[in-house]
């Protein structure tokens, strides 16, 4: 997942600003009671998240994959005061988990959790949103695009992650790198790269971090 030199790697997160205790401790208990641990935002991608939201300030959040709750707390940062994030998962074996650090970070009052399929949740949603992190199943990103870039007030943005999904968007000929979700997030990327309601930027953090501004 990590695409830089691992020296490299550590020097960044050396050089950005520290995670909190709490934060840190949900990720040791992440890496040690969930299954795929690194779907976790973690600390530089955190901090980015974290750093956006800031600087947009926004009144309304959407998160799709709430996963063990990270990213939801990195994003809430930077809400306007009376703000609110949504975010939805289908994972019910990590709720008790979510609720925890939510509730520790004290922002569960700002959190809405929806426990369920988001393609089912996001066409009940209604009022606009600043920005959406779009972090779910990899083979539906195209749909959820579809279904949130109507929700996304103009201006605002959509952050999607693992769009270089581990750098198998590279090198279509090769059998491996032809699955499922890779064949989606190639999908994704060439969509909304062409999508004239949007502007877009793709960085290469992590495992690859899409920025997207609707125009």
């Amino acid at each position: 997942m990590d695409f830089l030199n691992p020296d490299l790697q550590r020097y960044a997160e050396m050089h950005t600003h520290p995670e909190s205790a709490l934060l840190k401790r949900l990720d040791r208990d992440t890496n040690l009671k969930a299954l795929y641990p690194k779907m976790i935002s973690g600390h530089l991608q955190g901090r980015i998240l974290s750093m956006i939201s800031h600087m947009i300030r926004p009144q309304r959040i959407l998160e799709v994959g709430t996963f063990t709750g990270y990213s939801a707390i990195c994003l809430a940062e930077g809400l306007a005061p009376g703000g609110k994030v949504i975010t939805i998962d289908k994972n019910r074996e990590l709720t008790d988990m979510v609720e925890e650090y939510l509730s520790a970070a004290d922002i569960r009052s700002q959190v809405e959790v929806i426990l369920g399929n988001a393609l089912d949740v996001l066409p009940t949603l209604q009022d606009p949103f600043d920005l959406v992190f779009l972090d779910a199943d990899k083979a539906n990103y195209s749909k959820y695009f579809d279904l949130i870039i109507d929700l996304v007030t103009p201006g605002g943005y959509i952050l999607a992650d693992n769009v270089l999904w581990y750098g198998k968007v590279l090198n279509a000929e090769v059998k491996d790198n032809n699955d499922k979700e890779t064949l989606a997030i190639r999908e994704f990327n060439k969509r909304v790269h062409e999508d004239s309601r949007v502007e877009n930027v793709l960085l290469p953090v992590r495992d690859g971090l899409m920025i997207l501004r609707k125009l």
